[in-house]
């Protein structure tokens, strides 16, 4: 018989703890496959730490926003439940990327993080994470000095639609910066390449990333990073994500879906989103209300985290964990003793050495 669990009224500040712990040693159970051509592996292993440590958690969570739309990958999927549900305890909508950057884990590169949104369910039923069901959106992420300029005069051509010319144009003078040294970030895609080509154009700073646009979408929010704007068509569940880690921070992103092709768009319209496909969505579009907290750790370096390092016997994590309620952003290094540190897997329901 299950015991009943009284939450208490701020139980998202007792909570947000192993949120993160379930990210670290996802990254840590990542590891062994960084550069090791095996991407579903690397997903595999990060996905049973996480549904591991989700197990020692008293949540009633479901996860809303799955991994593995696109590629199949062994991950967690949209309606899983995880946590105890335990009588009384509180009920989370979960969006997560156990790794974000699957390509670039096998492959050993740079820009991969596993990071877990999540919120706590609203009262009126409605989605606090937003499902979009395409596999891409078209998206622009900005820092928080250009969303309150955009807020204080909605003219400014902080748009999707708006040629990514005049957007570095508008940043730069937001920013005080010569268009030369606003770093813009895109996913090195072919449904990229016109706008690559209209940055260099422009003579901004372009920095391209194989895989990876979480990271990417959050940089330039972030004081620690040198990115300014983040555009391009990347993952749709990815920009939930993004959004989310995004209200924490204070900048702000729009996305747009974008149809991969006719079929797509087709089963869209039939599926009830016709109306839907021009609307710029924007942040809080996406990830609603105030209980919101985002975790990440690094599981290579990224633009928003370093990666795991190892030294003998000790692994270095370097996490961000953050909270829309209160706008706190806290970066910790954690130095795990790998002859003690264990971790729980969902797949052998014990503890076992990293």
């Amino acid at each position: 018989m299950n015991k009943t669990v009284v939450a208490s009224p701020d139980f998202e500040r007792q909570i947000e703890m192993d949120f993160l712990r379930a990210t670290e040693i996802a990254a840590l159970n990542t590891l062994q496959w960084l550069g090791k051509g095996e991407k579903e592996k690397a997903d595999e292993a990060a996905s049973d730490a996480i549904r591991g440590m989700f197990d020692l958690m008293d949540i009633s969570g479901e996860v809303v926003i799955g991994e593995g739309i696109k590629d199949k990958a062994p991950g967690l999927f949209k309606g899983e439940r995880v946590g105890s549900w335990k009588e009384g305890t509180p009920r989370f909508d979960i969006a997560l990327d156990p790794v974000d950057g699957t390509t670039n884990v096998s492959k050993g590169m740079p820009n991969s993080v596993s990071c877990i949104a999540a919120t706590q369910t609203a009262a009126d039923g409605q989605p606090s994470l937003q499902d979009i069901p395409a596999f891409y959106m078209k998206k622009l992420a900005y820092p928080l000095k250009v969303r309150q300029a955009w807020m204080k005069d909605p003219s400014l051509p902080i748009d999707i639609e708006a040629p990514i010319e005049e957007v570095i144009d508008v940043t730069a003078r937001i920013l005080g910066k010569e268009v030369r040294d606003v770093v813009v970030c895109v996913l090195d895609r072919p449904r990229n390449g016109e706008l690559i080509e209209a940055v260099r154009r422009k003579g901004a700073a372009l920095r391209m990333i194989i895989d990876g646009d979480i990271a990417a979408a959050l940089a330039p929010a972030m004081r620690t990073s040198n990115i300014n704007l983040y555009a391009g068509i990347g993952g749709a569940p990815e920009a939930i994500l993004s959004a989310a880690g995004l209200r924490c921070l204070g900048g702000g992103m729009r996305a747009q879906i974008w149809p991969k092709d006719e079929e797509e768009r087709q089963s869209l319209i039939a599926s009830g989103w016709g109306e839907m496909l021009d609307k710029q969505f924007m942040s809080r579009d996406l990830a609603r209300g105030e209980s919101i907290i985002f975790a990440a750790t690094g599981i290579s370096n990224s633009p928003l985290l370093k990666g795991v390092e190892v030294e003998g016997s000790v692994a270095t994590t370097h996490s961000v964990l953050m909270r829309a309620r209160s706008g706190t952003v806290r970066f910790i290094e954690a130095h795990h003793n790998l002859e003690r540190k264990t971790i729980h897997l969902r797949s052998t329901q014990a503890e076992r050495k990293v």
